[in-house]
């Protein structure tokens, strides 16, 4: 069963209707036909979802692992606080030499932080136990 429908079309639209259907096999309800039904169909999975939904879906699952990672590295600081702390409960308070010496291994560890990360171009790595081994 078909439906006659009429309507009007702007004068540019009626020109590119005409010469696609007049190409053989072509006709002007079959070009409309399966316009219509490709406008329909795209509209129904809506047209920004099927252009931009695969890329936020790459960056969701990017969040998902960063947050999962992050999720690790807090674990393991919240342990070696605990550790560190357990350690230095029964030690005596510190004199002014342990913490200007404590400072200066601070200092040095956080000019050994900058230079990996200026070598990994802001990257984070894993690190072995053997590397980039230095004496406080």
């Amino acid at each position: 069963m078909k439906t006659r429908h009429q309507f009007y079309l702007p004068d540019d639209l009626s020109e590119a209707l005409d010469e696609l259907a007049s190409r053989p096999g072509a006709s002007k309800s079959a070009v409309l036909t399966e316009a219509l039904r490709a406008w329909l169909d795209r509209k129904a999975g809506h047209e920004l979802d099927q252009r931009f939904g695969p890329r936020l879906d790459r960056q969701q699952r990017t969040a998902q692992r960063i947050e999962a990672t992050l999720n690790i590295v807090a674990e393991v600081l919240d342990l070696f606080v605990q550790h560190q702390l357990t350690i230095v409960a029964h030690q005596p308070p510190f004199d002014e030499e342990t913490g200007q010496l404590g400072i200066k291994r601070y200092r040095m560890f956080l000019d050994q932080v900058g230079r990996r990360l200026a070598a990994a171009q802001g990257q984070p790595r894993l690190l072995t136990l053997t590397e980039d081994k230095q004496a406080p």
